[in-house]
């Protein structure tokens, strides 16, 4: 086998590439993995799966002798029975192949079948039993040498890694439709436009707003709704969307029976997948009833709509999330077994590019779609500027420059990180409006000692603070607005709704801090912003790096099989000897039974009960059980439920192999030795 080892290889993963592309359609994949199968191993191969019911469907098999393909599937069909019969209960419970020759193999099928030999493979996607691959010959004498099964078996599992991606695809499907049912459903209505402000998609509610049918917009430009001040108006947003800005503003708008409504419209833009602009995306709400109801109603309902997406921001993160981890652990196996010079290395090393730019966009939403409960952390001053710079930069645009100051000894603050990024991304975004024309804001973060009553505020902090700067070059502000800028509600733009500096205040406040500002018309504005510097506990550094045993014994925790098992396979190299529970419950019982891992790794959010409420269970048996807790979640966003203690850490999905190795090496020293080679030092 050794001469055929290079050949097999190519041929494996080229059944690999063309599973994968046949994923939309099972058919599909059953007919390609049985004609691989005939053709790389010879005679006949077939597979038989299990429908949503439990019981078999239609086999697909291929001979190669075509004229023998279809009475032989007739012959060898267990289509509608259940998987009770000796073979299936074997390969259920065995999980290996069978292999059978002479009179065991002549009773898989009727006599004028005449096989003579044949192998089953079991087939398991989600540590679960669906079917297997059959291989059958048909001449006297035959049998199946020990290469060929181990052939059969690397073809079994390439199946169940193709069934396993198309059921994952149907469950991506399926939330597509949900959340397009919530846009079909939403009381605003929702219009994109072309670059010429033609209609190219609609939901129901703007079709009662503009009164026509949805199905007679698409097609339709926009400016038949509009006067002429509303067209000029229309070209200019949709201008200013082409330079990557999204606005935000009212207009009045002319119904088909010529009636007017007065609307609040929304406008984003859409890229294509080469971020080529193609149109506007626009929320349309009609505020004709209550337009004159301007003031504390309108904002208070605008703010229980956005506490609303911040939710919905936070449970789509963590489902994306979810699936970008296996999506990330599933290309990282691919890379580190293809050759560097085939494309299947260069596609999964994209893959990963692609899941690391995902990453930071969840992050950076679930920075904003964050809950009550969330609970402060230890946070780098240099770490949150560096964090929020890329924020900072689609706040600006390209046409206002952003300075960073600030040295590598700036005292950490504590605080919850979303709503803080949001306080300075705030403070940017009224930066911006200040200089339509263009200009500079700076951001420094100094170390201060402030001596009580310095600060000329009632309740104003003192002792060591962060001292945070932002500075604009832009109009600046009358005194009279200046004294007036962080009141809820307060502008002096119409469009505007006078949260931005408030909210900021707000925040600022309710981490004991103190803010100020100083302006002057056409010098521009600088705020300060004073934090209370964090607690700097002494001696506590390099703790959790006190472990130095060799752990062998894992046991993983995720109630989203396939998770558990793309974590099994990414730390299974690294020589763990490892156990796979996928309900709570089921470890504790493990646990109690006698079992004794040197590590759990566990999910945060479980049905039954969660990371902690196990690893506090678990830990009445073993208390110095190290706890590696995964999660989608932030560990701010997951608030009181997690609490990190010196021997537990937390480990963001989507991950790697190596940052999923290297969380474990950091909590609990090194990896068991390779067989034969002394352990790590």
């Amino acid at each position: 086998m050794g001469v055929m080892a290079y050949p097999l290889r190519y041929a494996l993963a080229d059944l690999a590439l063309a599973l994968s592309r046949a994923a939309a359609d099972p058919a599909e994949v059953r007919s390609t993995a049985a004609r691989a199968a005939a053709d790389m191993i010879g005679d006949g191969a077939g597979v038989q799966l299990l429908r949503d019911d439990g019981r078999y469907e239609e086999i697909s098999y291929h001979h190669l002798d075509d004229e023998r393909s279809e009475p032989l599937a007739r012959a060898l069909s267990r289509a509608g029975q259940a998987p009770d019969n000796e073979y299936s209960t074997t390969l259920a419970a065995s999980r290996r192949p069978i292999v059978l020759a002479g009179e065991t193999a002549a009773e898989l099928a009727a006599p004028e079948a005449k096989i003579t030999a044949a192998v089953l493979c079991p087939v398991i996607v989600d540590n679960t039993y669906i079917g297997y691959l059959i291989l059958t010959r048909h001449t006297e004498d035959a049998f199946y040498s020990t290469p060929e099964v181990e052939l059969a078996r690397d073809i079994a599992g390439e199946l169940s890694l193709a069934v396993s991606s198309a059921r994952a695809q149907e469950r991506l499907r399926v939330a597509e439709e949900r959340y397009r049912r919530v846009l079909e459903t939403i009381p605003e209505g929702v219009l994109q436009l072309d670059p010429h402000g033609v209609a190219t998609y609609a939901n129901e509610p703007i079709g009662v707003v503009l009164g026509m049918p949805r199905a007679e917009l698409i097609g339709v430009s926009l400016r038949g709704f509009l006067d002429n001040v509303g067209q000029k108006e229309l070209d200019r947003r949709i201008a200013e969307c082409k330079t990557g800005r999204s606005t935000v503003g009212a207009t009045r708008l002319m119904r088909a029976d010529g009636s007017r409504r007065s609307v609040r419209i929304s406008m984003m833009p859409v890229q294509d997948e080469t971020h080529e602009f193609i149109g506007v995306l626009c929320m349309i709400t009609d505020t004709t009833d209550h337009i004159d109801a301007r003031g504390l109603k309108r904002q208070l309902d605008h703010l229980r709509r956005l506490d609303s997406l911040g939710q919905l921001i936070g449970g789509l993160s963590h489902d994306f999330n979810n699936l970008m981890t296996v999506v990330a652990g599933s290309a990282d196996m691919i890379l580190s077994t293809a050759d560097e010079s085939s494309p299947h290395h260069q596609l999964a090393k994209d893959i990963l590019d692609a899941v690391g730019t995902g990453r930071t966009l969840t992050h950076q939403l679930l920075a904003f779609g964050r809950s009550e409960g969330n609970r402060p952390e230890v946070i780098p001053i240099p770490d949150l500027l560096t964090d929020v710079q890329a924020l900072f930069s689609r706040t600006l645009g390209e046409h206002i420059g952003l300075d960073l100051a600030f040295g590598p000894d700036v005292w950490p603050v504590k605080a919850e990180r979303g709503p803080l990024e949001q306080a300075l991304v705030n403070l940017a975004a009224n930066a911006r409006d200040a200089m339509l024309h263009g200009g500079m804001v700076r951001v420094a973060a100094t170390n201060e000692v402030i001596e009580p009553g310095q600060l000329a505020a009632e309740n104003a902090p003192a002792g060591k603070l962060v001292h945070l700067v932002v500075t604009d070059t832009g109009v600046g502000m009358e005194d009279e607005v200046r004294r007036r800028a962080l009141e809820p509600f307060f502008t002096t733009r119409p469009t505007a709704s006078g949260l931005g500096l408030a909210t900021t205040a707000g925040i600022v406040q309710n981490l004991g801090g103190h803010i100020e500002l100083e302006s002057q018309p056409r010098m521009g504005t600088t705020v300060h912003i004073y934090l209370p510097a964090a607690e700097q506990k002494s001696g506590t550094a390099g703790e959790g790096q006190k472990k130095n045993a060799v752990i062998g014994r894992v046991l993983i925790v995720e109630d989203q099989p396939d998770v558990a098992q793309l974590v099994r396979r990414l730390i299974e190299p690294a020589g763990y000897e490892i156990a796979v529970a996928t309900d709570a419950l089921m470890a504790v019982t493990q646990v109690a039974s006698g079992a004794r891992p040197d590590l759990l790794i566990t999910d945060v959010v479980m049905p039954t009960m969660t990371g902690p409420e196990l690893a506090g269970a678990l830990r009445t048996h073993q208390p110095d059980l190290p706890v590696l807790y995964m999660s989608g979640y932030t560990a701010a966003s997951l608030g009181p439920q997690l609490h990190l203690d010196e021997n537990s850490m937390l480990l963001e999905k989507p991950f790697t192999r190596s940052t999923l190795l290297g969380a474990i090496r950091s909590l609990c020293g090194p990896q068991p030795p390779a067989p034969g080679q002394p352990a790590a030092g």
